[in-house]
């Protein structure tokens, strides 16, 4: 099945492989987009979550700290008040009430100014109990003495703590079972806050012990939203309030495991978002367990929703691509079809496509196609009719140059039977340099061959005037085996003969030698008149101009061929491009040098080659 289907995407039609791509270009970034969607999704909503339960700490953390505020402000007021500090220390000193009114002054100091004092700054907030207990056994209480003798504090294990207290040091007395027999009978727990009064001798002449109930800090509790626990645990992670009462004093091991303020825990096979914060007790912190489930519920179905839409549209965007792909490809359908059908040799059928987009002008450019074939075909048959005829016409034309050829070899025997050696060896000159013009199967030839041609043609044109011209050549072997374009170096002989000689005695030589790089220098020098500065120039700009297309041809002198240096120039150019040069130097009446740098390895264009020649 994984074969078929991967055969079918590589070898299906273009439109299946347009749709698979396409596909592919939106299902994988989809894929990707909702992976890593995902991933930041889940920390989004843990951190949702997270900011939520600690948005509900703090809501809770406001009451739980201002009943902790509360508690210290007591025990504050009764350590700074100066008029208490007074008979606290008095008693403290156990001072004895005589004479006149004692008994009235030992019940205001005791019960009018103390007591009444407890009173009015507990009575304004929540109930609690306010114990001043004095190292003598005094004592001064907001409370009946029948609800609990507040003596027996000295026999709390907790009590000797407060003996290490310095200043305004507190003591936070954990929770437990209430003593006060009221709170005792309902079951409630209480917590303390412990103060201690000190002389300047650091002697402790009072104890402050101010306590409120547990259910207090439970009642805060029980308002949050039902399926959360919410439980106020001290710096040794034991419960010390919680709504299940029962579990007061129960330590929790995950909290010391728990990284920073919140973490996730398992608990009884089910995730639970855990987390604190800090309360104004030193050590004490509110903890928040949530189900993770729970936490994450709303959060989860909005992202859930967004996800569902997020497919919704992408299945309805695929049907409509995959529509639009199908409509935008019928054309291209189409025309693989004609495409198979003239492969068959139907060459009359027509797509008949047409539209400015770059579907409708391919259509358009295969109809125009198939007619161009048409009439290609026509043109063809008709061109070799024409061709077989021509063929037949050359093959009789070809009789003339060999006939020539034998004439003038039979002309050559008879001449030289004579003893008329000059003459024969003229007609055997014009016999070759007439095979070398004629015969053209090759383009190349080595530069042996052609200064042979060279010569043949200065030996004609010695016999034609009555001075004669000396070519002496100056070659090396290796050079002389370079391959070179045909009829170069005969139109540079033939200027230097007639336009720096003019038809006098002279030397014409001809020197040539393999440089590095594969480069031919040949040079042709005549001991001729040479040209003065102007006519140098204007030679000069006629190669140039040669070069760019402008080249004018030189008028016939009688010559054999008449083809003139820039003919040779722009025949050399269009062979080897920039990496030929020619150069021109003369002085007048110390003769004109010609020399040209040919690259005799240089590989040539098909183009540039059908034009050469």
């Amino acid at each position: 099945m994984r074969e078929r289907w991967k055969r079918w995407a590589l070898e299906g039609s273009f439109r299946h492989k347009l749709i698979i791509a396409s596909i592919a270009c939106l299902l994988i970034p989809t894929l990707i987009t909702l992976s890593v969607s995902n991933v930041l999704t889940r920390d989004a909503v843990k951190e949702q979550a997270v900011a939520n339960a600690q948005d509900q700490l703090k809501l809770v953390d406001g009451n739980v700290s201002g009943l902790f505020k509360y508690m210290l402000y007591i025990s504050n007021y009764i350590l700074v008040e100066p008029e208490m500090r007074v008979i606290l220390q008095e008693q403290a000193k156990g001072k004895q009430y005589t004479g006149e009114n004692s008994e009235y002054r030992e019940f205001a100091d005791k019960y009018y100014t103390i007591t009444n004092k407890i009173d009015n700054i507990s009575i304004v907030g929540e109930k609690t109990y306010v114990t001043i207990l004095l190292p003598n056994g005094r004592f001064f209480i907001n409370y009946m003495v029948e609800e609990y003798d507040p003596r027996l504090l000295f026999q709390e294990s907790w009590f000797k703590e407060l003996d290490r207290l310095q200043g305004m040091d507190t003591y936070w007395v954990e929770s437990h079972p209430s003593q006060y027999l009221y709170e005792k009978t309902i079951g409630r727990h209480q917590i303390s806050v412990a103060r201690t009064l000190r002389w300047p001798n650091k002697q402790i002449y009072a104890y402050v012990i101010v306590t409120v109930t547990e259910n207090q800090i439970r009642s805060i509790f029980e308002r949050m939203a039902s399926g959360q626990e919410i439980m106020l645990v001290d710096g040794n992670n034991r419960i010390q309030s919680h709504v299940d009462t029962s579990r007061i004093g129960e330590e929790l091991p995950y909290l010391a495991s728990a990284d920073g303020d919140y973490g996730i825990v398992r608990l009884d096979g089910e995730d639970y978002l855990v987390t604190s914060q800090p309360t104004s007790v030193q050590g004490w912190k509110l903890v928040l367990l949530t189900p993770y489930k729970d936490a994450i519920s709303k959060i989860n179905q909005i992202f859930e929703n967004v996800f569902v839409y997020q497919i919704a549209i992408f299945a309805v965007f695929l049907v409509l691509l995959i529509w639009l792909i199908r409509m935008f490809t019928k054309p291209l359908v189409r025309l693989g079809k004609l495409a198979h059908t003239v492969q068959r040799g139907n060459l009359e059928v027509r797509s008949h496509i047409r539209g400015s987009d770059e579907i409708g002008r391919l259509g358009s450019s295969f109809d125009q196609m198939l007619d161009r074939i048409k009439q290609m075909i026509a043109e063809i048959t008709a061109e070799q009719s024409r061709k077989r005829k021509a063929e037949l016409a050359m093959l009789q034309a070809q009789i003339n140059p060999h006939f020539l050829f034998n004439v003038l070899n039979s002309i050559r025997m008879k001449v030289l039977r004579k003893g008329d050696k000059e003459s024969a060896e003229m007609i055997s000159s014009l016999s070759r340099l007439l095979r070398m013009t004629i015969d053209r199967d090759e383009e190349t030839i080595t530069l042996h061959e052609e200064v042979s041609t060279a010569m043949d043609y200065m030996n004609l044109m010695n016999m034609r005037q009555k001075e004669k011209v000396l070519l002496a050549i100056d070659i090396s072997s290796e050079a002389m085996l370079a391959r070179v374009p045909r009829f170069f170096l005969q139109p540079v002989i033939e200027n230097a003969l007639i336009h720096a000689l003019h038809q006098r005695s002279g030397t014409v030589r001809v020197t040539a030698a393999v440089e590095e790089q594969s480069v031919l220098k040949l040079a042709v020098r005549d001991d001729g008149t040479g040209m003065n500065e102007r006519a140098l120039s204007q030679l000069r700009n006629r190669i140039s101009s040669a070069e760019s297309g402008r080249e004018q041809e030189e008028p016939r002198s009688g010559g054999f061929s008449g083809i003139g240096l820039a003919n040779v120039y722009e025949r050399m150019r269009m062979r080897f491009g920039e990496a030929f040069v020619m150069s021109i130097d003369s002085k007048e009446g110390h003769g004109t040098v010609v020399t040209m740098l040919i690259p005799i390895k240089e590989v040539l264009k098909p183009d540039v080659q059908s034009n050469v020649g």
